[in-house]
C-alpha cells in the first residue's frame, strides 16, 4: 500500500485495528484493508497530519481516502515561505529567480511594495492564491534561530552550516572597491590582507599618495563579513560599519581615501580596485576564472535548508534552480550563473604572458612550444578540479564538477570535439617530478569520470604540462594551490586533428 505512517510510538502502529468513537477524519488504505482515526492536525496538500491513539501520525495522501466532518479540501494550500538571511542580497536576487520559477509553470507573480522583498504567487485561471514569499534581512545569528524557531524556512548565506542542506543559488566574488578618483591603479593580496588587518593607516604605505586610509566593512556580525574573515583566517578591522552591501558601496564612492571589500555585484558606483597577487600576477574577478576557481576570492551564494519537510513549493523551487532557465535569470539579474562557460585559450593572454615569464631551465622553449601546439584553435571549460591539500582527492567542488562534465559528455554536449584533460602543478620541486605528478592528477580524472559512467569511446584525452603555465604565484600557498588543477579543453575535430601528445 501507498500509504505512509511515521509516529513517536513506532512505525507498527498503523496496523494496530482504529479504537471506535467519533473522530474527526478516518483514513483508510485506497487498496482497502486497514484504516487509522484521529483528530486532523493539518493539511499541506501532500500529506495528513492527525493526533491518533498512537500518538501524532504524518500520512501521505496519495494511498488514502479521508472520511468525516474535518476532512479538508484537497487542493493545496497556500504555502508561506519565509527566507530570511544577507541583507541587499536577497532583494536583489531573489525577485528575478522567483518570478521565472513562476513564469515557468504558467502562474501569476505579483510583488509587493513593502521592506525586504515580498511577492505573491497565484494560479490564473481560478485566481487562488498558492504561495506567499517573504523576504527579511537577518544576521548570521539572527538566521539560524529563525529556521530552528520555525520561523523562516530557508537562509539565504555566504558560507554553508554543517547540519544545514546548501543549495547553490549563484555565484560572486569578494572584490576591493574605493572611490573613482582613487589614483591607485592596483592592489597586491599581500598588501590588501595587511589592510583588512587594520595595519595599515596610510595609502603611501600600499603604493598610494599621502593621505590617510579609512577601511569601511559591514557590520561584524554580517554573514559576508564573516566570510570574508574566514577567507583570511582573521576578523576585518572595519573603521566604519555599514548594514548592507549598498550603503557600504555608496559610502565608499563618497570618500575618496577609502576601501572597502563587496561583492562584484554590488561595486555600483565604486571602483573594482584590480586585484593582483604577491608575484604581480593580474587575478581577474571574471564568470570563467570565478565559476573555474581560479579567482581566490570566489563566492558562492547558498539556500541553507532545515533538516525537516519544506512546503512542495519551496521544494519545486530548489529543484527549479538546477535549470538552464533559472541559471539565465541568475545572470541577467548581473550575478554569475553555474552553467558551464567555455573561452578560446588564445583569449587569455595573460596566461600566455605568465608561461613565457616562468621558461627558464626547467621550462624550456620545447615544452613552451608543445603547450601553444596543444591550446592552438581550443577552447577552455570552465569545470576545473583541483584537489585536497597534500592529495590526490578531489576537492568538493571539484566532485560537482566531475558529475556535471559526466552529464554533459552523456547528452551529448560535446559531439564534434576532442575533450582533453590538461593537468598542470606549482612549480615547487623538480620539473621532472611536477610534469609525472600533473600527469597522475589528469589521469585520476579520467578514471573517475569512467566509474561515473562515460563510456570509453566517451573519454578525454589526457596531457600533461607541469608548471608551464602558472596562473599564481607559487611563494603562497593560495597560489599554489590555483596552479595544481586538471582543466578541460575542447578542440573542433572538423577543423583541426585533435590535439596528440609528441
Amino acid at each position: 500500500m501507498r500509504a505512509k505512517f511515521w509516529c513517536a510510538a513506532g512505525f507498527a502502529a498503523f496496523f494496530v485495528p482504529a479504537a471506535a468513537g467519533a473522530q474527526d477524519i478516518t483514513l483508510s488504505a485506497r487498496e482497502g484493508g486497514l484504516e487509522i482515526s484521529g483528530t486532523l492536525q493539518g493539511y499541506d496538500g501532500e500529506f495528513y497530519r492527525i493526533d491518533t491513539v498512537y500518538g501524532l501520525l504524518t500520512i501521505d495522501a496519495a494511498g488514502v481516502i479521508c472520511d468525516g466532518p474535518a476532512c479538508p479540501d484537497l487542493t493545496a494550500p497556500k504555502a508561506n515561505i519565509r527566507i530570511v538571511g544577507l541583507p541587499g542580497i536577497g532583494e536583489s536576487l531573489l525577485p528575478p529567480l522567483i518570478r521565472a520559477f513562476a513564469e515557468a509553470r504558467g502562474l501569476t507573480y505579483s510583488a509587493v511594495a513593502e521592506d525586504g522583498y515580498r511577492a505573491t504567487v497565484s494560479d490564473p485561471k481560478g485566481g487562488a492564491l498558492l504561495a506567499e514569499i517573504h523576504f527579511a534581512a537577518a544576521t548570521s545569528d539572527e538566521a539560524r534561530e529563525d529556521v530552528q524557531a520555525g520561523r523562516a524556512e530557508v537562509i539565504l548565506a555566504a558560507m554553508t552550516e554543517p547540519d544545514l542542506g546548501a543549495r547553490v543559488l549563484a555565484l560572486d566574488a569578494m572584490v576591493p572597491i574605493v572611490a573613482p578618483d582613487n589614483p591607485l591603479p592596483r592592489i597586491s593580496t599581500r598588501d590588501l590582507a595587511r589592510v583588512l588587518a587594520g595595519e595599515v593607516g596610510n595609502w603611501a604605505e600600499v603604493g598610494g599618495p599621502d593621505m590617510p586610509l579609512v577601511l569601511h566593512g559591514l557590520r561584524a556580525d554580517a554573514a559576508l563579513q564573516r566570510a570574508l574573515g574566514a577567507r583570511l583566517g582573521r576578523e576585518v578591522l572595519a573603521q566604519v560599519r555599514h548594514d548592507d552591501v549598498a550603503s557600504l558601496a555608496a559610502a565608499v564612492e563618497r570618500d575618496p581615501w577609502s576601501i572597502a571589500m563587496t561583492l562584484r555585484a554590488a561595486v555600483a558606483g565604486a571602483r573594482s580596485l584590480p586585484l593582483t597577487d604577491s608575484c604581480g600576477f593580474p587575478l581577474l574577478p571574471s564568470a570563467l576564472a570565478v565559476k573555474a576557481e581560479d579567482y581566490p576570492l570566489s563566492l558562492p551564494i547558498y539556500l541553507l535548508t532545515p533538516k525537516r519537510r519544506l512546503p512542495l513549493f519551496l521544494r519545486e523551487f530548489l529543484t527549479y534552480l538546477e535549470t538552464p532557465q533559472a541559471q539565465s535569470a541568475v545572470a541577467a539579474a548581473g550575478w554569475i550563473d553555474r552553467q558551464p562557460e567555455r573561452q578560446p585559450l588564445t583569449a587569455d593572454g595573460l596566461r600566455l604572458i605568465n608561461a613565457i615569464q616562468g621558461a627558464g631551465e626547467e621550462t624550456t622553449l620545447a615544452d613552451l612550444q608543445r603547450l601553444a601546439a596543444a591550446m592552438n584553435g581550443a577552447d577552455r571549460l570552465s569545470l576545473t578540479f583541483r584537489f585536497e591539500d597534500g592529495a590526490s582527492q578531489l576537492d568538493a567542488h571539484s566532485r560537482d564538477n566531475l558529475a556535471d562534465l559526466a552529464r554533459l559528455i552523456e547528452v551529448g554536449t560535446f559531439r564534434n570535439h576532442a575533450l582533453v584533460l590538461a593537468g598542470f602543478s606549482d612549480g615547487s620541486g623538480a620539473a621532472a617530478a611536477n610534469l609525472s605528478l600533473s600527469q597522475v592528477r589528469a589521469e585520476g580524472v579520467l578514471t573517475a569520470l569512467a566509474e561515473a559512467g562515460v563510456a570509453a569511446g566517451d573519454l578525454p584525452q589526457v596531457m600533461a604540462f607541469g608548471e608551464a603555465m602558472p596562473m599564481a604565484c607559487d611563494e603562497t600557498q593560495a597560489g599554489r594551490r590555483l596552479n595544481r588543477r586538471v582543466e578541460v579543453w575542447l578542440k573542433p575535430v572538423f577543423t583541426d586533428t585533435p590535439p596528440t601528445e609528441n
